[in-house]
């Protein structure tokens, strides 16, 4: 049985996501017949009522209470019905019969009094003929344009996994043929780290040393980096608990960040939310430039996915579902600690996090005992310059890739709207 969820991009999904009932319980008009088009007609969102995918061979099977279908009469090109269903004008009426509080409904009354144009059969065919053909080279430029950003995408994965293993650029070794005077190794740089964690250390009970991180699953260092655990290079705190009541006469709206705004190397601040929170929390939460941000979990592509802050506003704090790590030395590079988990640290918040049926959390203690690397901070400086130069290539590559998507969307769109104007005149 086809639900809403079986049409995607004007097509029928018929080989996954099945929802199965007993055949006896169909009626043989409920049986979908080659040339029938399924409309999804509830939703929760607007947007997807009314769209439609058409059957073109034979198929057992039929259709769910929130979908109905349209079977085209002997008078009219299936496929001139099919199409018509994509244009414009379908889309137009559509708007203004989708009715509903909660949930947007088309009636069967609504699909029928729909208006389109209808011409001779033999001028049906005509037009479907000269649309499929001008849709075929257009699918075919969209595919290119697809594969081009997956590309792209493997290319920005094969970058950040090539910087944090240290094979992005030469290390001091190449570049000198030895450690040169003066040279500050990984090692060095995270024994810093640690001064500054023992100097300013404001937690519960007698100070502890970090122990050293498990390395067994992870992949052999450069020389002159080192391993530490992520609590040993950088303080972690969790946000604001946001369904807690606020008394505090000191309490004011601030804006905060969800999990919904952080993403892998970037912070999406289309929708940033505020809450009330006290004069107190805002001064300990507040985001600092250079900090970094993971995400507890949700949904699994979610886990541990993160990015730094960048002081995309004044003031911004964080909820408690998204953890900030602050570097405890400037030369701790943010983003190198970020590409890390946004690469290889994916398996380890996969391993280690808690995980459900459709959902995985990681909690503070396992992510401060993630592994990272800390190379000299001398190569931490050539490796984030690296990795900006050939990531603001492949971002100017993906803006024009979708310029070019949204392009051919509009041109599909006038396509459909220009063969249903020439076929009502």
């Amino acid at each position: 049985m086809l639900r809403a969820t079986n049409i995607q991009n004007a097509s029928l999904v018929l080989d996954s996501d099945l929802v199965f009932i007993a055949e006896r319980n169909v009626a043989p008009d409920q049986l979908l017949r080659p040339g029938d088009i399924v409309v999804a007609t509830s939703s929760g969102s607007k947007h997807l009522v009314g769209k439609s995918g058409q059957l073109h061979a034979n198929w057992r099977g039929s259709f769910g209470a929130f979908c109905a279908t349209v079977r085209p009469r002997t008078s009219i090109h299936p496929r001139y019905l099919a199409l018509f269903f994509q244009a414009p004008a379908f889309w137009r009426q559509i708007t203004k019969k989708a009715v509903g509080v909660n949930i947007n409904n088309l009636r069967r009354g609504d699909l029928e009094s729909l208006e389109l144009p209808l011409p001779p059969l033999a001028v049906q065919a005509s037009i479907v003929a000269e649309v499929e053909r001008q849709l075929s080279r257009l699918d075919d430029a969209v595919a290119s344009l697809k594969r081009v950003r997956a590309n792209l995408e493997c290319y920005k994965t094969a970058v950040l996994r090539a910087a944090v293993q240290g094979c992005l650029v030469p290390n001091q070794a190449e570049l000198t043929g030895g450690q040169s005077p003066g040279f500050e190794s990984g090692m060095n740089l995270l024994a810093r780290a640690l001064e500054e964690r023992r100097r300013t250390w404001t937690g519960k009970g007698e100070y502890q040393e970090p122990s050293q991180p498990d390395t067994r699953e992870l992949p052999p260092l450069p020389e002159g980096w080192a391993w530490a655990r992520l609590d040993a290079v950088a303080e972690l705190k969790g946000g604001i608990t946001v369904d807690k009541k606020r008394s505090d006469p000191t309490a004011r709206p601030v804006p905060y960040l969800r999990v919904a705004n952080v993403h892998r190397g970037y912070l999406d601040m289309d929708e940033v939310k505020e809450i009330q929170a006290s004069a107190a929390e805002i001064n300990e939460l507040r985001l600092q430039l250079g900090d970094i941000l993971f995400n507890e979990g949700g949904d699994r592509d979610k886990l541990g996915r993160g990015w730094i802050w960048e002081g995309q506003v004044s003031e911004c704090i964080h909820q408690n579902h998204v953890f900030r790590a602050r570097p405890y030395s400037p030369d701790v590079s943010g983003k190198l600690i970020s590409w890390w988990g946004n690469t290889f640290g994916k398996d380890y918040f996969l391993r280690e996090g808690k995980q459900t049926t459709n959902l995985a959390s990681i909690n503070m203690t396992k992510l401060s005992a993630f592994p990272v690397p800390i190379p000299p901070p001398a190569e931490q400086r050539r490796i984030v310059a690296e990795v900006d130069r050939c990531l603001s290539f492949v971002n100017e590559a993906q803006h024009a890739t979708d310029a070019n998507l949204g392009r051919a969307s509009v041109l599909r769109s006038t396509l459909l709207g220009r063969a249903f104007s020439v076929a009502g005149h």
